[in-house]
């Protein structure tokens, strides 16, 4: 599908109207927001090394991958007329070098970044096809793509119990599933088969089946689940559901196209009654989820996480336009991992990418 197929008639950076009343969804105008997410793209084009890639932690594949789609979430393209586009193409021809991929397809081994890296790095390039600053690099993405999706369906494929089949874990042969790991799968291949590559739709559909099994709440025979409001888990069978999973598990579902699941409904107002918190474990992880599921949602969950994405987010920018986690696991994982995911989850408002797309 590319970018270039939906962002006609899209609303550009400072068209927000915020509220019905037009007052703005947030502490900050939205000519504030837009300045804060140029300056975190700035931050990323600085933070570009020699070689293409956009880093400074390892995972340098999915990091750079991260990156692009920042970009391109505010509507920069891999064209020479911008400095963004400039450093968006190189980004991109640093992901496509062949030997970031392995022979069965696989792009999570050399940077280390696992079926993680490999989810993130999948989705960018379904997201970029047709969108390559040359012909040639059209032609790398589309040949890269096919081959990774074809590494995420083997995966998938894998011998596992019931409850787990569908689902993804660390490595392409993981005889395991837990939600994290799944969801970039999952987003990955709703958006290839959008662009109109081979996806059979039973693997969607199975996906969708491990979705339901991490749903927190016990299912009734029909499917349903027996407690209205809840969350999703990180595996299934443990009801225990966290802020990040939940977060998670309602834009898996959106994005299948399951907006009148009851699981929808109930992960969005569990959400509601759990907002994130500054120190949230995994924060940055959760609020990108947290921006894009309620965003689509709608209604009272859009205006609430809009309002609480920008507030949380704006205030804790540094001036040189990055976002760094105050501690735990993601501050290790470096700036240009925090930033990415602080833009994405900002620019929700934009509708550039196609996945995000109600």
């Amino acid at each position: 599908m590319g970018l270039a197929a939906v962002t006609a008639g899209r609303p550009c950076i400072g068209q927000d109207k915020g509220d019905e009343k037009g007052n703005p969804a947030s502490l900050y105008a939205p000519d504030e927001i837009d300045r804060a997410v140029k300056s975190g793209v700035e931050y990323l084009v600085n933070a570009q090394r020699e070689n293409g890639s956009i880093a400074d932690r390892g995972h340098e594949v999915a990091m750079t991958a991260l990156a692009i789609m920042a970009m391109a979430s505010i509507g920069v393209e891999p064209q020479a007329y911008s400095t963004a586009g400039r450093s968006m193409a190189k980004a991109l021809d640093f992901v496509l070098q062949r030997k970031h991929q392995d022979a069965q397809g696989y792009l999570g081994g050399r940077d280390g970044s696992r079926m993680y890296g490999h989810g993130i790095t999948t989705l960018m390039l379904t997201e970029m096809l047709g969108m390559g600053a040359t012909v040639e690099q059209n032609k790398q993405i589309h040949e890269m793509l096919v081959n990774a999706i074809k590494l995420i369906l083997s995966a998938q494929d894998v011998s596992k119990s019931e409850k787990l089949k569908g689902g993804w874990r660390y490595t392409p042969t993981s005889r395991d599933s837990d939600l994290s790991v799944s969801v970039w799968q999952l987003m990955a291949l709703r958006s290839a088969k959008n662009d109109g590559l081979n996806v059979p739709g039973e693997s969607i559909d199975e996906a969708l089946k491990y979705l339901r099994y991490s749903y927190a709440s016990p299912l009734n025979r029909d499917g349903t689940p027996r407690n209205k409001v809840t969350g999703f888990s990180y595996t299934p069978g443990t009801h225990h559901p966290s802020f990040t999973m939940s977060a998670a598990g309602l834009l898996a579902m959106q994005v299948c196209g399951q907006y009148d699941s009851p699981m929808v409904e109930g992960a969005s107002e569990w959400l509601m009654q759990h907002p994130p918190k500054a120190n949230e474990r995994f924060f940055f992880y959760g609020v990108y989820y947290f921006a894009q599921g309620m965003h689509q949602a709608g209604g009272k969950y859009a205006k609430k996480a809009d309002k609480m994405v920008a507030d949380l987010l704006v205030d804790s920018q540094r001036s040189d336009g990055a976002w760094l986690a105050r501690g735990g696991e993601e501050r290790n994982v470096g700036a240009v991992y925090s930033t990415a995911l602080a833009v994405l989850s900002l620019s929700v408002r934009y509708h550039y990418l196609p996945i995000y797309q109600r």
